[in-house]
């Protein structure tokens, strides 16, 4: 998956992961979405959306990265995404 490098991308990309630079950022795109997901606005969620679709957030939360969603994120996108079902939320590896 590729996120595009525009400027409104890149004010998401800023807002969400403060842990590194907002280029940096799209280029880990389900640490980035996952960090959408989760700290989001709701402005934030609905560019991203319209820009990748909903398949991008699928997929985002079949990569998720451990410690970023919390369990009430984790259950919503799970519920939004077509899974009333959520899977443990992923855990780091030992």
């Amino acid at each position: 998956m590729t996120v595009p490098d525009s400027p409104e991308m890149l004010g998401v990309a800023q807002r969400v992961m403060w842990s590194c630079k907002p280029h940096e950022a799209l280029q880990q795109p389900y640490l980035f979405l996952a960090h959408v997901m989760t700290y989001g606005l709701t402005s934030d969620v609905v560019f991203v959306r319209k820009t990748l679709g909903l398949d991008a957030f699928r997929e985002a939360l079949e990569h998720a990265p451990a410690g970023i969603f919390d369990p009430r994120s984790w259950s919503y996108w799970h519920l939004i995404c077509g899974q009333s079902s959520p899977p443990p939320l992923p855990e780091r590896q030992l």
